[in-house]
């Protein structure tokens, strides 16, 4: 998928402890972020952003996390008034996984961020990689 993006006309970036309350903060900082932006707390784009957040951030907490790094939550407004959510962990060894049974435990997030995002993809970085999902801001 194509990781070229115009250049932002804000954003927001913030490194976040990885565990699972530096996961909830992340949350909680798009909510607010989109809310400045002009998108209620209680708005479908807010939600939607949030939903996004929470899984990828869960992803880094969960499998990108390597002691003693932080994961990063990038948010960008780009001016096809879309907003690209990034998150990026120090993890670059392990792949992303799908749910292929039923009654499996893990690669369920993944399904939903395909549901929720308008595009998504992974960026391979100089230490780990970046998640990002975009959705249109209606």
């Amino acid at each position: 998928m194509n990781a070229e993006i115009s250049t932002p006309t804000d954003e927001l970036t913030q490194r976040l402890s990885a565990t699972p309350r530096g996961a909830r903060l992340a949350r909680r900082l798009t909510a607010a972020q989109l809310e400045t932006w002009g998108h209620p707390h209680d708005s479908e784009v807010n939600d939607t952003a949030q939903h996004l957040v929470a899984e990828l951030a869960a992803n880094a907490v969960t499998h990108g996390r390597v002691p003693g790094r932080d994961f990063e939550l990038r948010l960008l407004l780009l001016p096809e008034n879309t907003l690209r959510v990034e998150v990026s962990d120090a993890r670059g060894d392990r792949q992303l996984r799908f749910a292929h049974e039923e009654d499996g435990e893990h690669g369920r997030g993944l399904i939903l961020v395909t549901l929720l995002a308008d595009t998504w993809g992974v960026m391979d970085r100089g230490v780990g990689k970046t998640v990002w999902a975009e959705i249109g801001l209606g």
